[in-house]
């Protein structure tokens, strides 16, 4: 099959566009590779001190030419996702010895839980600490005595960071190790249904404890597809997982043994090897538009609208979001996962997984099937799934059929036509909507605007019983510059609840959402910020707005709105406590949503 015209198009556009920032990456990258094995421009003294812990592996690091792996993880035992990685430096360290190679730590990262923050000040801090994991990623690797780098994470921002790092350091290979999903617990619309009860207060808080224990259960990532999976799902549509890794539960004999893989692999595609294969090869305008036909196809999250322009940024290509919408226009639907269905990741895998969705968009020629991949080149390498053979992983074909059609569905028959995320534009702003999970009834809202500056007086007008019409709520304040542009998940059953009640509902802000948000209509992102003098700093309450998911279109219809002077708040009180004043500078030099709301890049 050949490539789709607008998949073609889009791509066209976008090498076109980073052609200058592209070229001048790719000359940087050449220029250190061709430097040789980072070891050897080390002083003795240089490497006496890095290899003085390493005991037995001494003599390999100091006296011959075996391949170090340097291993970037952010493990720590408060994140569900992140506990398994606990045990992968030993194995992966005695993997490497194994083949005649070694490993070390080279750094850790913070990996904070939005689980654990969301609705909270914390959460303030969430978006920023994607730049500060690439940041300490980069002191890490800037040790300069690795041949190769293996990255442990998996969930909102880990991974984003860690790509930035892995593209900044793009002359050395990179594979990313995944710990795999929890298995499932409580059913995510079960636990969505107790949450709208206790909002609506049917329900105390120990029915919802309960409900939330009985889905949050264990070791591995949170089930529903958000952003961690979405995160999973973008690793392999960019060849930087082995195949088939995503999805594989936590502490059982494959998922180790894909990590011994994971480690054999990164040994031989060093520049030591005979299958040198740097990051940067892999990272170019051909793997970002896989990733996006991903996000569209799997309903994902729509934090990946931000974080791709970032990663993509920090190799020298510049994606917009016309090109998110153009590859949505054209990518089916192919997946019913929470909160675009009933079916948690689980369900997913066992049904065909990314496996058969790859092999689906490549036959319909959604698919650059011609990028480099850290299993090697071409993108079909990603139609397999893992098996274990006397320990040991090997690949087979994946499944050629849907296993469930409420699922899964081939690209003949999708759940819709193209794909989850829309962009808006209008008088208020630029941004976009996940409609995945969005009734079609509830893709157009027009009504009169409630305008709050704190997502917790939005709860506290709700259990007053201040919600009574259609109503389009406004949240501003909540970009980057203002405070770190926190998701407003907390918000949705409240919404959810208001909508079940028959109000048609709808949300604007220049905040973000949750990965796992999708069934009320929210405009987010919106791009230029309220704190920056952006069209939300003019809305009133009792403006007419209409969100219009249809046509594309955010539009406040107040006759005299753009003569209007933007409100200019006091936001002094976002700037310290949970540790906001250490990230003042971050808010002050911070970029544009629509360009990954980022500070390094």
């Amino acid at each position: 099959m050949s490539l789709n015209s607008t998949v073609s198009d889009v791509t066209d556009r976008i090498i076109e566009r980073s052609r200058a920032p592209r070229e001048a990456y790719l000359n940087k990258m050449r220029q250190a590779a061709e430097e040789g094995p980072r070891r050897a421009h080390l002083t003795c003294g240089n490497q006496a001190h890095a290899y003085a812990a390493m005991g037995d592996d001494k003599a390999a690091l100091a006296e011959t030419h075996a391949p170090n792996l340097g291993i970037i993880t952010a493990y720590n035992d408060m994140l569900s996702a992140h506990q398994p990685f606990e045990t992968y430096p030993a194995v992966i360290r005695e993997a490497a010895r194994r083949v005649g190679g070694t490993a070390q730590v080279a750094g850790g990262v913070p990996a904070m839980c939005d689980g654990v923050t969301q609705g909270q000040v914390g959460m303030e801090l969430s978006l920023f600490s994607r730049d500060v994991i690439a940041l300490a990623a980069g002191v890490g690797l800037s040790h300069n005595t690795f041949d190769a780098a293996v990255y442990l994470g998996v969930c909102d921002k880990i991974v984003p960071g860690l790509v930035i790092a892995a593209g900044t350091f793009g002359y050395i290979p990179s594979i990313f190790l995944p710990a795999g999903p929890m298995p499932s617990g409580l059913p995510n619309d079960e636990k969505a249904k107790v949450r709208q009860q206790f909002a609506a207060g049917e329900v105390g808080r120990e029915a919802l404890m309960k409900a939330e224990m009985a889905s949050y259960h264990g070791p591995g990532t949170c089930t529903f597809y958000g952003t961690a999976n979405s995160n999973q799902m973008l690793m392999e549509f960019m060849g930087l997982h082995l195949p088939g890794a995503s999805f594989v539960n936590p502490n059982t004999p494959l998922r180790e043994a894909l990590t011994v893989a994971g480690t054999e692999r990164a040994l031989q595609i060093t520049a030591l090897g005979n299958e040198y294969t740097p990051v940067c090869d892999i990272l170019d305008e051909k793997a970002f538009v896989n990733g996006i036909v991903g996000l569209m196809a799997t309903g994902g999250s729509t934090n990946l609208v931000l974080h791709l322009p970032a990663m993509a940024r920090a190799c020298g290509v510049i994606l917009e979001l016309e090109d998110f919408d153009a590859l949505s226009s054209v990518t089916p639907l192919l997946a019913k996962v929470y909160p675009n269905g009933l079916a948690d990741v689980n369900h997913f895998h066992a049904a065909g997984g990314l496996g058969y969705m790859i092999g689906q968009l490549l036959e319909v020629g959604l698919l650059h099937p011609d990028t480099k991949t850290v299993a090697g080149d071409g993108l079909s390498l990603y139609t397999q799934e893992p098996k274990l053979t006397d320990g040991r992983v090997t690949w087979e074909p994946g499944a050629k059929d849907s296993q469930n059609d409420k699922i899964l569905r081939p690209a003949s028959e999708p759940f819709q036509k193209s794909g989850g995320l829309v962009q808006l534009d209008g008088n208020l702003g630029h941004g976009m909507m996940k409609v995945s999970a969005v009734a079609p009834e509830r893709h157009i809202v027009e009504a009169k605007a409630r305008v709050f500056e704190d997502q917790a007086d939005v709860k506290t007008a709700f259990k007053n019983g201040e919600f009574t019409e259609d109503t389009v709520v406004v949240v501003r304040f909540q970009g980057p510059q203002a405070n770190g542009m926190p998701e407003l998940h907390s918000l949705t059953p409240t919404l959810a609840v208001l909508q079940d009640r028959g109000l048609k509902v709808a949300l604007v802000t220049d905040g973000r959402m949750s990965g796992a948000s999708g069934k009320v209509p929210s405009a987010i992102h919106i791009s230029p910020e309220a704190a920056a003098g952006g069209p939300l700093a003019r809305v009133h309450d009792g403006d007419v707005i209409r969100v219009d998911a249809v046509s594309g279109k955010i539009e406040n219809l107040a006759e005299d709105f753009d003569s209007r002077e933007p409100l200019v708040p006091d936001l002094t009180g976002n700037g310290h406590g949970i540790g906001r004043e250490l990230f003042a500078t971050f808010r002050k030099n911070v970029g544009l949503a629509s360009n990954g709301a980022a500070v390094v890049v």
